[in-house]
């Protein structure tokens, strides 16, 4: 089903069992995730309270053209240093101030099980080289699994890297003057390495490993258990965000498990992405969202699957970042949802 609001559009997919999805073509985001009637992301009502004049956020986008951080917003393509803004301290994140999430794509296909968007982003766009052609395709199935296919191709060399910024709470986001704490959700992680950042966000030099870390989180615990104990990456962050190397990308075993605390509501993600940045909406201020709910800090977990932040200009082979003409950018990534009792 879709729903016109000038330019900007609403499509709703549902498996007419509890399970519903709303999404809006400003950025291609995910507005609603309803869970047997509990909305599991944070967001805003209307799709122009997306629009950058209105808000300045990253609720459910597909962030791009680079999601993360580029360090001093430097990049070297083609033997040429390209500089990109530099809109989170000295560094570039998420393709820059105006990334791809407040970009108006065109919805090519959509009915009750699928939506297809696409963009063009332009040679020069927030400074990134080429002609960009991006396709996003979000796909509902029969067992609560919402899948996002990212395509992108280019004309020139450049960088990509694309991920959804949903902010999830599985015990649910409206209903309430005040969204709950997701500090007491419990989260697994299939990392046994992570990557330390520097004090502007940027990852150190060499991943380190999550034994006796308040990183390890390879087995359940709960997301707030550690996070005020005093470890330098965690001051710098003021709490977790930070990229998690994934030991088994694909899509046959999860990379991630998150449940709420009270809801039992369970969230299974699926990735071929080679990294999983953990955000714990340490920056969230109290800006109200639908129904007028506040979203204090805390109330949200992010759980980007991605390339690797700043890869263009590390060595990381399984993560380059990079895209040059005659190749496609391919990823893949599934929230899928299931109650535990």
């Amino acid at each position: 089903m879709e729903t016109h609001f000038n330019n900007l559009k609403v499509c709703r997919l549902t498996d007419g069992k509890g399970f519903d999805v709303e999404l809006t073509n400003i950025g291609a985001r995910i507005m609603r995730l309803r869970v047997d009637g509990v909305d599991v992301v944070q967001g805003f009502e209307r799709p122009e309270d997306y629009l950058p004049e209105a808000h300045l956020s990253d609720f459910g986008a597909v962030v791009g053209r680079y999601a993360n951080r580029i360090c001093g917003g430097r990049v070297v393509i083609g033997g040429e240093v390209v500089q990109l803004p530099q809109n989170n301290g000295p560094n570039c994140l998420h393709g820059g101030p105006r990334g791809w999430q407040y970009s108006v794509y065109q919805i090519v296909e959509a009915d009750d099980r699928h939506v297809e968007m696409v963009l063009r982003s332009p040679d020069g766009d927030n400074g990134f080289p080429g002609n960009v052609d991006v396709r996003v395709r979000y796909t509902l199935a029969d067992d609560r699994a919402l899948r996002i296919d990212y395509r992108a191709v280019s004309d020139k060399p450049t960088v990509i890297n694309m991920t959804n910024h949903s902010y999830f709470n599985l015990d649910g986001t409206t209903g309430c003057t005040v969204c709950p704490s997701a500090e007491g959700h419990t989260l697994r992680i299939d990392a046994d390495r992570y990557m330390p950042v520097d004090e502007t966000m940027i990852p150190l030099r060499d991943a380190a490993s999550v034994d006796g870390s308040p990183f390890d989180f390879r087995e359940a615990k709960p997301i707030g258990r550690d996070i005020e104990c005093g470890h330098p990456q965690l001051v710098v962050g003021s709490g977790y965000d930070q990229n998690f190397i994934l030991n088994h990308p694909g899509l046959d075993v999860p990379s991630a498990v998150l449940q709420g605390q009270r809801s039992g509501i369970v969230m299974e993600l699926y990735t071929t992405a080679p990294g999983l940045q953990l955000y714990t909406g340490n920056f969230l201020d109290g800006v109200a969202g639908r129904g007028g709910t506040q979203y204090p800090r805390r109330s949200a977990v992010c759980l980007e699957a991605q390339q690797y932040p700043d890869s263009p200009n590390r060595s990381w082979p399984e993560s380059t970042g990079r895209l040059n003409p005659g190749e496609m950018f391919e990823s893949t990534t599934i929230f899928k949802f299931k109650k535990s009792r």
